[in-house]
Parts: structure tokens; C-alpha cells; sequence
């Protein structure tokens, strides 16, 4: 008895269920936005936002692994113009004391001011929440001249 009036019901049910669900949108690319990330010989790294033209800064995790457990970082000011090479600020650790270069040329518009009172942040999340500025690139092309990932990994253990 119940099967055949659940035949009939079916292809409505059917029809019901197409006019009541939207159809879905195919993904589009376009709204991703595509983040690369490059390295300095010096062990900072900098991943770049082409959409922005803006960098965000920070160390390697290899370089936090050899400075130890970090006590102090000294950060640029925001606005400060600086060029590729110079030095930008300073990270100070139980082991040692070590400059940080600019990987690219441009101006400071933010800094990492959470570690002013939490500089472990270096420590625990190097690539991540211990970034130290943002810099907006004023020659994107210095991008392309850093090491990419697997340079960098050569550069590390010295092939």
C-alpha cells in the first residue's frame, strides 16, 4: 500500500527538492589571492601579497633554532623608508644578539607590536605570529631575487 504511493510521490519530490535548492557557483579563482613566500641568505623571510604590494617580514625558523630562547626584539618605526640590505632592527637572545636585514626595499607600515611584550613569540611561531613588519615594496621586482623554499633549504644545510 505504502509502495506505490511512494512511486507516485517520488518525481515531485524530486522537483520540490531542484526548486528549493540553489544551484552552487563553481569556485573561482579569482578570489584566491596568491601568497609566496621567498628568503634571504641572512635568514629572513618575507611573503609577499601582490594584490596589496606588501610584505609581511619575519626569521626563519632556523635562525630562531640557532639564536636560542629570544628576550628582546628591536623593531623599525612605521614610515621608516628602507632599502633592501639595510638593517631594520635587532633580536636579542640568551645565546646572542643578531641584526635583522630588510629582504626587500620599501616603506614600514606595520610592526609586530605584541612583541614588545611577548618576544617568545619569535620562538614559537617564527613564520606566523612572531612576523616583524610590513613593508610595502617599493621595487617588487626585489621579490623575484630572494631564495625560494628549496634554495633556502640548500642554502641551510650547505649544499
Amino acid at each position: 500500500m505504502i509502495a506505490p504511493l511512494r512511486s507516485a510521490l517520488r518525481p515531485a519530490a524530486g522537483l520540490l527538492r531542484s526548486a528549493c535548492i540553489a544551484p552552487r557557483a563553481s569556485p573561482s579563482y579569482s578570489a584566491f589571492r596568491y601568497l609566496s613566500t621567498r628568503f634571504t641568505t641572512d635568514h629572513e623571510w618575507v611573503k609577499f601579497d601582490p594584490a596589496t604590494n606588501e610584505g609581511t617580514v619575519g626569521v626563519t625558523d632556523y635562525a630562531q633554532k640557532a639564536l636560542g630562547d629570544v628576550v628582546f626584539v628591536e623593531l623599525p618605526q612605521s614610515g621608516t623608508e628602507i632599502a633592501q640590505g639595510d638593517s631594520i632592527g635587532a633580536v636579542e637572545s640568551v645565546k646572542a644578539a643578531s641584526d635583522i636585514y630588510a629582504p626587500v626595499s620599501g616603506i614600514v607600515t606595520s610592526v609586530n607590536e605584541a612583541l614588545g611584550e611577548n618576544p617568545g613569540l619569535l620562538n614559537k611561531s617564527p613564520q606566523a605570529d612572531g612576523w616583524l613588519c610590513k613593508i610595502k615594496l617599493s621595487d617588487p621586482a626585489e621579490f623575484e631575487t630572494l631564495l625560494d623554499s628549496e634554495a633556502y633549504k640548500a642554502h641551510c644545510s650547505g649544499a
